[in-house]
């Protein structure tokens, strides 16, 4: 790599940061959208299995069981809290969340691409005296770092949320989502550049971003999921990412049997090298007029 290229490396990132640093819109939608999340499936959900909100049981005056109450909600929090992992359905989608939130953002590069392609910035990196494929790595590694400072902010979130989030795991966990972000964000900048219009591109995005957004562990154990959810969420990459975030913020381990902390990283980073050099190899092949 020539003193040019890493010249064009560190000018993309700075661009990248300036432009979400400099957009109060942006910074205020990616904290108010992940609250609006955790107060509709975390608060509402959360409510639901925990069983103390059970006004019913049997035990209750209304019926007469060998089973006192008082066992049966135990019995029943064991239950819950057995399924997402060992810990509270809050603690499970909060920590989730942080993964999301890098994950949808990493698509919003795509229609920045776009973005730029229709007011002709592409074309000037185009035409950079450095290599294309440094130009678009220093943009995805501007994005990424973008996505996991925003990422950062759900965590810190997380911390007055639930006291079963680990400060100490916040790096390793950031570590995840940074190359989380790299990979998907490498994916939404090739297909991008096979679009002349952010609708097309926005119509093929949505379609993707919500089946694997529910079918990675987010907001409901893969446990729980049938059978065709599952091949779904082993195939999916942010199925890795959200593991490796949720044990190593909180201990836990819901999901496939062999999903380890070896083998999520493993999975997630030859999903983002794979989606890098894709997007660098793309964007070395198109041309000005594209």
């Amino acid at each position: 790599m020539s003193a040019t290229d890493f010249e064009a490396i560190a000018a993309m990132v700075y661009r990248q940061v300036k432009r979400w640093a400099t957009s109060k819109s942006r910074v205020l939608s990616v904290i108010i959208q992940p609250l609006l999340w955790l107060a509709f499936l975390g608060i509402g959900f959360g409510s639901i299995f925990s069983p103390n909100n059970l006004n019913i049981l049997p035990g209750d005056n209304t019926t007469t069981t060998l089973i006192s109450p008082a066992a049966l909600r135990a019995a029943l929090s064991r239950y819950f809290t057995s399924i997402f992992g060992g810990i509270d359905y809050m603690t499970f989608i909060v920590t989730g969340m942080a993964a999301v939130v890098a994950f949808i953002g990493s698509f919003i590069s795509g229609i920045s691409v776009i973005w730029d392609k229709q007011f002709g910035f592409l074309k000037e990196t185009l035409v950079a005296p450095a290599s294309r494929k440094f130009v678009i790595f220093g943009r995805m590694l501007g994005d990424s770092i973008v996505n996991t400072l925003q990422s950062l902010i759900i965590l810190l979130l997380a911390l007055l949320i639930s006291t079963r989030v680990s400060i100490l795991g916040i790096p390793i966990a950031l570590a995840y989502i940074f190359l989380t972000s790299l990979g998907f964000t490498g994916l939404g900048i090739a297909m991008s550049l096979k679009f002349s219009s952010m609708e097309g591109f926005q119509m093929i995005i949505n379609l993707l971003t919500m089946p694997l957004m529910f079918m990675s562990g987010a907001f409901f154990p893969i446990g729980t999921m049938p059978t065709w959810m599952k091949v779904v969420a082993l195939a999916n990459p942010l199925t890795y990412a959200i593991y490796g975030v949720r044990y190593w913020l909180t201990g836990a381990a819901e999901g496939f049997s062999f999903i380890n902390p070896v083998t999520s990283t493993v999975a997630l980073a030859v999903f983002t090298l794979i989606s890098t050099v894709v997007a660098m190899m793309v964007f070395e092949g198109a041309s000005i007029e594209d």
